[in-house]
């Protein structure tokens, strides 16, 4: 038998499970495993799968039923995965746009709103923030990109920007926000969860939050 996860055949018999099935040892990654998982979560490529389907807006109860594993694992996979998730290195020096997109979570009259920097050359996002429209939720973003001494920052014509970006840095020109207002729309295409008219919203910050950080970063 080869191990699974190195496919190594240094594999020798190690006791068995509460469900008395034959457990296996790798001497060489050191992987416990057993041959046939009755639980699907525990196969090692399942992380993947949750990963690409995520990617492609399948909603929580649909990524369940095609990977067979209940709601709740996943739920909890989707967390794990998002709290390994590194945030990209802003770089110095850089043109950035900030744009902000309306949603809701749990009922249709708590609006929240997703605030995000794209990298203008590399159309990379680098900063995110979830929150209700105010000064607060979009400084968690602008802070960032000030740290990082951005070259020019582009926005829409929101007042909120002029108290909180320097006239010298912001600039509010016409088609300066192209690539992101193109990149809402293709969140709302790829994310389920973002789509207008739709009975598909997020029922949790915490998800929609793990949701994106795997959207934009992996």
């Amino acid at each position: 038998m080869n191990c699974p996860k190195c496919e190594e055949k240094k594999v020798i018999k190690n006791g068995r499970t509460k469900n008395n099935k034959q457990q296996y040892y790798c001497k060489m990654c050191f992987h416990r495993f057993i041959e046939n998982y009755t639980n699907q979560a525990y196969k090692l490529d399942i992380n993947q799968k949750i990963v690409q389907l995520t990617k492609e807006g399948l909603g929580i109860r649909s990524t369940a039923r095609i990977l067979k594993i209940s709601a709740t694992t996943l739920l909890k996979r989707i967390i794990s995965i998002a709290r390994n998730i590194v945030k990209p290195i802003i770089s110095r020096g850089k043109i950035y746009e900030v744009d902000e997109l309306c949603t809701y979570i749990r009922h249709k009259k708590n609006y929240m709103w997703l605030v995000y920097a794209l990298e203008k050359n590399s159309k990379a996002v680098v900063s995110f923030n979830v929150g209700k429209r105010t000064n607060k939720t979009l400084n968690r973003v602008l802070e960032t990109l000030k740290l990082s001494e951005a070259k020019k920052i582009f926005t829409d014509r929101l007042k909120n920007y002029r108290y909180l970006l320097d006239e010298e840095m912001h600039s509010v020109r016409r088609f300066g926000t192209n690539h992101i207002e193109r990149k809402n729309l293709t969140l709302r295409t790829h994310l389920k969860r973002l789509n207008r008219r739709t009975i598909c919203f997020s029922k949790s910050l915490v998800i929609f939050t793990a949701a994106l950080k795997i959207y934009f970063w992996i």
